[in-house]
């Protein structure tokens, strides 16, 4: 059975760490390009439903120019997709983190695992 070190569980702690600490400055950097793409969305969303609600042609042209307007904002925004990958890594790396302390406290009780450790003795 593998038990893991101590050392090489504070090497996990400090690569989540550091992996939360680079994702937190990329998250914070792209705070503007995120709201901005939130922004253009919100208002590409507005223009859909205009465009589908026009009733002339002029309306309808009008929502498709302010939509297409609207694309290119958002198109210029891309790098907030960095920031809600960031932000997905930042949300990762505190799930890992909190699973670490759950499963360090399984191990420490030496009869919450008993049936499995029986069954891995017995196959062997």
């Amino acid at each position: 059975m593998y038990k893991e070190t101590k050392g090489g569980n504070e090497m996990k702690k400090f690569g989540l760490v550091l992996a939360g600490i680079v994702a937190a400055a990329v998250l914070l950097a792209n705070v503007g390009p995120m709201l901005a793409l939130a922004i253009s969305l919100g208002i590409l969303y507005i223009a859909f439903k205009g465009f589908i609600k026009a009733e002339t042609k002029f309306k309808k042209g009008l929502w498709g120019a302010i939509g297409v307007i609207v694309v290119f904002a958002a198109v210029s925004n891309l790098p907030a997709i960095i920031g809600v990958l960031a932000g997905v890594v930042l949300y990762m790396v505190y799930k890992k983190w909190n699973s670490d302390k759950e499963t360090v406290r399984e191990e420490a009780d030496p009869f919450k695992n008993f049936e499995k450790q029986w069954a891995e003795l017995n196959r062997h």
